[in-house]
Protein backbone atom coordinates (compact mmCIF):
# COMPACT_ATOMS: atom_id res chain seq x y z
CA UNK A 1 0.00 0.00 0.00
CA UNK A 2 1.09 3.54 -0.60
CA UNK A 3 -0.36 7.00 -0.32
CA UNK A 4 0.44 10.43 -1.67
CA UNK A 5 -0.41 13.58 0.24
CA UNK A 6 0.03 16.93 -1.49
CA UNK A 7 -0.61 20.39 -0.12
CA UNK A 8 0.06 23.35 -2.40
CA UNK A 9 -0.74 26.87 -1.23
CA UNK A 10 -1.27 29.42 -4.00
CA UNK A 11 -0.85 32.57 -1.95
CA UNK A 12 0.89 33.17 1.34
CA UNK A 13 0.47 36.65 2.76
CA UNK A 14 1.45 35.95 6.36
CA UNK A 15 3.33 33.06 7.90
CA UNK A 16 2.50 33.23 11.57
CA UNK A 17 5.34 33.44 14.04
CA UNK A 18 8.08 33.45 11.37
CA UNK A 19 7.05 36.70 9.67
CA UNK A 20 5.80 38.05 13.00
CA UNK A 21 9.28 37.79 14.49
CA UNK A 22 11.17 38.89 11.37
CA UNK A 23 9.05 42.01 10.97
CA UNK A 24 9.55 43.03 14.61
CA UNK A 25 5.81 43.18 15.22
CA UNK A 26 5.90 41.56 18.65
CA UNK A 27 3.15 43.07 20.79
CA UNK A 28 3.50 43.47 24.54
CA UNK A 29 2.94 40.11 26.20
CA UNK A 30 0.72 39.60 29.23
CA UNK A 31 3.27 39.34 32.02
CA UNK A 32 0.69 38.45 34.65
CA UNK A 33 -0.53 35.55 32.54
CA UNK A 34 2.76 33.69 33.01
CA UNK A 35 2.10 33.56 36.75
CA UNK A 36 -1.68 33.72 37.06
CA UNK A 37 -2.63 31.28 34.31
CA UNK A 38 0.56 29.28 33.75
CA UNK A 39 2.21 29.49 37.15
CA UNK A 40 2.86 25.77 37.55
CA UNK A 41 4.23 25.46 34.01
CA UNK A 42 6.46 28.53 34.43
CA UNK A 43 7.78 27.21 37.75
CA UNK A 44 8.46 23.85 36.12
CA UNK A 45 10.31 25.50 33.27
CA UNK A 46 12.55 27.56 35.55
CA UNK A 47 13.32 24.48 37.63
CA UNK A 48 14.96 22.95 34.56
CA UNK A 49 17.79 24.97 32.95
CA UNK A 50 17.47 22.68 29.95
CA UNK A 51 13.94 24.04 29.42
CA UNK A 52 15.13 27.65 29.59
CA UNK A 53 17.81 26.85 27.01
CA UNK A 54 15.07 25.45 24.80
CA UNK A 55 13.05 28.66 25.06
CA UNK A 56 16.12 30.78 24.27
CA UNK A 57 17.07 28.53 21.38
CA UNK A 58 13.57 28.93 19.91
CA UNK A 59 13.68 32.70 20.39
CA UNK A 60 16.93 32.95 18.45
CA UNK A 61 15.50 30.93 15.56
CA UNK A 62 13.15 33.81 14.66
CA UNK A 63 10.57 31.26 13.61
CA UNK A 64 12.76 29.40 11.08
CA UNK A 65 11.31 25.89 11.03
CA UNK A 66 14.43 23.73 10.70
CA UNK A 67 16.16 25.70 13.45
CA UNK A 68 13.12 25.26 15.74
CA UNK A 69 13.07 21.55 15.06
CA UNK A 70 16.71 21.27 16.12
CA UNK A 71 15.91 23.17 19.32
CA UNK A 72 13.19 20.70 20.25
CA UNK A 73 15.51 17.80 19.41
CA UNK A 74 18.36 19.12 21.56
CA UNK A 75 16.47 20.66 24.47
CA UNK A 76 13.01 19.09 24.28
CA UNK A 77 11.39 18.22 27.61
CA UNK A 78 7.96 17.92 29.19
CA UNK A 79 8.61 21.21 31.00
CA UNK A 80 9.24 23.03 27.72
CA UNK A 81 6.25 21.44 25.98
CA UNK A 82 3.91 22.20 28.88
CA UNK A 83 5.06 25.83 29.09
CA UNK A 84 4.66 26.46 25.36
CA UNK A 85 1.27 24.78 25.33
CA UNK A 86 -0.02 26.84 28.24
CA UNK A 87 1.49 30.23 27.34
CA UNK A 88 0.96 30.18 23.56
CA UNK A 89 -1.76 27.71 22.62
CA UNK A 90 -4.12 27.86 25.58
CA UNK A 91 -3.79 31.32 27.13
CA UNK A 92 -1.89 33.51 24.65
CA UNK A 93 0.45 34.91 27.29
CA UNK A 94 2.85 35.37 24.39
CA UNK A 95 0.99 37.44 21.82
CA UNK A 96 0.88 35.89 18.38
CA UNK A 97 -0.59 37.52 15.26
CA UNK A 98 -4.33 37.46 14.68
CA UNK A 99 -4.13 38.15 10.93
CA UNK A 100 -2.65 34.84 9.82
CA UNK A 101 -4.01 34.11 6.36
CA UNK A 102 -5.53 30.62 6.51
CA UNK A 103 -7.86 31.22 3.58
CA UNK A 104 -6.09 28.53 1.53
CA UNK A 105 -7.54 25.93 3.89
CA UNK A 106 -11.03 26.76 2.61
CA UNK A 107 -10.16 26.46 -1.06
CA UNK A 108 -11.64 23.40 -2.73
CA UNK A 109 -9.31 21.16 -4.72
CA UNK A 110 -10.70 19.17 -7.61
CA UNK A 111 -8.06 16.46 -7.03
CA UNK A 112 -9.03 15.83 -3.40
CA UNK A 113 -10.16 12.28 -2.66
CA UNK A 114 -13.84 12.64 -1.81
CA UNK A 115 -14.30 9.06 -0.63
CA UNK A 116 -11.27 8.82 1.69
CA UNK A 117 -12.03 6.65 4.70
CA UNK A 118 -10.06 7.67 7.85
CA UNK A 119 -10.37 4.09 9.09
CA UNK A 120 -7.77 3.07 6.47
CA UNK A 121 -5.11 5.33 7.99
CA UNK A 122 -4.41 3.86 11.48
CA UNK A 123 -1.15 1.92 11.55
CA UNK A 124 2.49 2.63 10.76
CA UNK A 125 3.47 4.66 7.70
CA UNK A 126 6.82 5.87 6.41
CA UNK A 127 7.47 9.13 4.65
CA UNK A 128 9.56 8.10 1.64
CA UNK A 129 9.76 11.32 -0.40
CA UNK A 130 9.33 14.98 0.45
CA UNK A 131 9.21 18.36 -1.24
CA UNK A 132 9.84 20.86 1.56
CA UNK A 133 13.22 20.55 3.35
CA UNK A 134 11.89 22.59 6.27
CA UNK A 135 9.30 19.94 7.17
CA UNK A 136 9.49 16.84 5.02
CA UNK A 137 13.06 15.62 4.60
CA UNK A 138 14.25 14.43 8.00
CA UNK A 139 15.70 10.91 8.19
CA UNK A 140 13.82 7.90 9.56
CA UNK A 141 10.36 9.39 9.43
CA UNK A 142 7.63 7.11 10.69
CA UNK A 143 4.11 8.17 11.62
CA UNK A 144 1.81 5.88 13.59
CA UNK A 145 -1.86 6.84 13.41
CA UNK A 146 -4.27 5.85 16.17
CA UNK A 147 -8.03 6.43 16.28
CA UNK A 148 -9.14 8.61 19.20
CA UNK A 149 -12.81 7.64 18.93
CA UNK A 150 -14.83 4.62 17.81
CA UNK A 151 -15.71 6.24 14.49
CA UNK A 152 -12.01 6.93 13.68
CA UNK A 153 -13.07 10.43 12.65
CA UNK A 154 -10.30 11.89 14.83
CA UNK A 155 -6.75 10.62 14.96
CA UNK A 156 -3.64 10.94 17.09
CA UNK A 157 -0.26 10.57 15.44
CA UNK A 158 2.96 9.27 17.00
CA UNK A 159 5.86 10.94 15.19
CA UNK A 160 9.45 9.73 14.99
CA UNK A 161 12.35 11.22 13.02
CA UNK A 162 16.03 12.03 13.31
CA UNK A 163 17.58 15.48 13.26
CA UNK A 164 21.24 15.63 12.19
CA UNK A 165 23.70 17.69 14.18
CA UNK A 166 25.95 19.76 11.87
CA UNK A 167 29.25 18.09 11.03
CA UNK A 168 31.13 21.18 12.22
CA UNK A 169 29.55 20.63 15.64
CA UNK A 170 30.62 17.01 15.80
CA UNK A 171 27.97 15.23 13.74
CA UNK A 172 25.61 12.59 15.04
CA UNK A 173 21.86 12.94 15.46
CA UNK A 174 19.00 13.59 17.85
CA UNK A 175 15.78 11.60 17.78
CA UNK A 176 12.42 13.34 18.03
CA UNK A 177 9.52 11.34 19.42
CA UNK A 178 6.22 13.08 20.02
CA UNK A 179 2.46 12.63 19.79
CA UNK A 180 0.11 15.09 18.13
CA UNK A 181 -3.64 15.31 17.67
CA UNK A 182 -4.32 16.01 13.99
CA UNK A 183 -4.69 19.83 13.70
CA UNK A 184 -2.97 23.17 13.21
CA UNK A 185 0.74 23.96 12.83
CA UNK A 186 1.79 26.84 15.11
CA UNK A 187 4.77 27.63 12.87
CA UNK A 188 2.43 28.86 10.14
CA UNK A 189 0.69 27.41 7.14
CA UNK A 190 2.21 24.18 5.87
CA UNK A 191 3.62 24.31 2.36
CA UNK A 192 4.96 21.18 0.77
CA UNK A 193 4.13 17.61 -0.14
CA UNK A 194 5.21 14.14 0.89
CA UNK A 195 4.58 10.51 0.07
CA UNK A 196 3.43 7.92 2.60
CA UNK A 197 4.18 4.24 2.14
CA UNK A 198 3.61 1.13 4.22
CA UNK A 199 7.23 0.21 3.47
CA UNK A 200 10.39 2.22 4.30
CA UNK A 201 11.19 2.49 0.56
CA UNK A 202 8.50 3.36 -1.95
CA UNK A 203 7.98 0.29 -4.20
CA UNK A 204 8.95 0.84 -7.83
CA UNK A 205 5.54 -0.36 -8.98
CA UNK A 206 3.88 2.42 -6.97
CA UNK A 207 5.86 5.28 -8.52
CA UNK A 208 3.70 5.74 -11.66
CA UNK A 209 0.57 6.16 -9.53
CA UNK A 210 2.32 8.57 -7.17
CA UNK A 211 3.70 10.54 -10.11
CA UNK A 212 0.18 10.78 -11.56
CA UNK A 213 -1.23 11.95 -8.20
CA UNK A 214 1.44 14.67 -8.04
CA UNK A 215 0.60 15.87 -11.55
CA UNK A 216 -3.09 16.14 -10.65
CA UNK A 217 -2.11 18.34 -7.70
CA UNK A 218 0.01 20.57 -9.95
CA UNK A 219 3.30 19.16 -8.65
CA UNK A 220 6.33 17.50 -10.25
CA UNK A 221 7.42 14.25 -8.63
CA UNK A 222 10.92 14.72 -10.07
CA UNK A 223 11.36 17.61 -7.62
CA UNK A 224 10.77 15.35 -4.62
CA UNK A 225 13.76 14.17 -2.62
CA UNK A 226 14.00 10.62 -1.22
CA UNK A 227 14.04 10.26 2.56
CA UNK A 228 16.63 8.00 4.17
CA UNK A 229 14.73 5.42 6.21
CA UNK A 230 17.64 3.01 6.62
CA UNK A 231 18.13 4.32 10.17
CA UNK A 232 21.72 3.13 10.61
CA UNK A 233 22.54 2.19 14.21
CA UNK A 234 24.09 4.83 16.38
CA UNK A 235 23.73 6.46 19.74
CA UNK A 236 21.31 9.42 19.65
CA UNK A 237 22.48 12.63 21.26
CA UNK A 238 19.29 13.03 23.31
CA UNK A 239 20.25 13.46 26.95
CA UNK A 240 17.71 14.48 29.57
CA UNK A 241 20.53 16.01 31.61
CA UNK A 242 22.08 17.99 28.76
CA UNK A 243 22.12 21.71 29.38
CA UNK A 244 21.40 21.47 33.09
CA UNK A 245 24.92 22.49 34.16
CA UNK A 246 24.50 26.26 33.80
CA UNK A 247 26.81 28.94 35.20
CA UNK A 248 25.73 32.34 36.49
CA UNK A 249 26.95 33.94 33.27
CA UNK A 250 24.90 31.45 31.26
CA UNK A 251 21.81 32.27 33.27
CA UNK A 252 22.19 36.00 32.63
CA UNK A 253 22.43 35.37 28.89
CA UNK A 254 19.45 33.01 28.92
CA UNK A 255 17.29 35.57 30.69
CA UNK A 256 18.33 38.91 29.12
CA UNK A 257 20.26 37.84 26.00
CA UNK A 258 18.87 37.73 22.47
CA UNK A 259 15.89 35.40 22.35
CA UNK A 260 16.01 35.06 26.13
CA UNK A 261 13.13 34.87 28.57
CA UNK A 262 12.65 38.66 28.76
CA UNK A 263 12.33 38.85 24.98
CA UNK A 264 9.37 36.45 25.22
CA UNK A 265 7.71 38.28 28.11
CA UNK A 266 8.35 41.86 26.97
CA UNK A 267 9.37 42.00 23.30
CA UNK A 268 11.19 45.22 22.37
CA UNK A 269 12.15 46.03 25.94
CA UNK A 270 15.55 47.27 24.75
CA UNK A 271 13.82 49.84 22.54
CA UNK A 272 14.91 48.19 19.29
CA UNK A 273 11.48 48.56 17.67
CA UNK A 274 10.93 52.27 18.40
CA UNK A 275 12.24 53.38 15.01
CA UNK A 276 9.63 51.33 13.16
Amino acid sequence: MFGAVAFAEEAKTYDGFADYAKENQMAQSDVGCFVNKCGDQTKGLFSNPRGIKGVTCLGRCKGEQRCCTRCFAEFGSDELNNWLSCTIEENECVKVPKDVDNSAEDVGYSTAIRTFDPKTLPGTWWKTHGLNPENDLFDCQTNVFKATNKESSELDMDIFFRVPRPVESGGGFWENVLTEHMGHNLQGNYEGSFVYSKEPVLPEKAIPAVRAAAVKAGLDFDQYQPIDNTCPPGQPLNDAGAGTGTSTTDWVDLVVGEGGVIDWISPGWRGEYKSR
